[in-house]
């Protein structure tokens, strides 16, 4: 999740992303990260089989630099574009 101006970025994990991006655009938990950072914006994710994996991710790439993390972000989506629409037009 970033903000508008793409200048905070939060990673995290979950089980519905749908239902998670909803929660973060709406300020759910308004005491939280994103909603401080008004982090509204899904520009990237991925998708793991099982819920150890997602979490062995996140701790992973919660340890790189920004660098890093935008390069990772470029290749998936270039301009870091939201992709709620794209998520949410998933079929379930």
């Amino acid at each position: 999740m970033t903000n508008y101006q793409r200048t905070t970025l939060y990673i995290g994990v979950t089980s519905n992303l749908r239902s998670r991006i909803y929660e973060h655009q709406n300020k759910i938990y308004p005491a939280s990260f994103t909603a401080k950072y008004n982090l509204i914006y899904c520009i990237y994710y991925e998708v793991f089989s099982s819920i150890e994996e997602a979490i062995d991710r996140e701790k992973q790439l919660k340890k790189w630099n920004r660098s890093k993390k935008e390069a990772l972000i470029r290749k998936f989506n270039e301009n870091f574009n939201d992709l709620t629409e794209v998520i949410n037009g998933w079929d379930e």
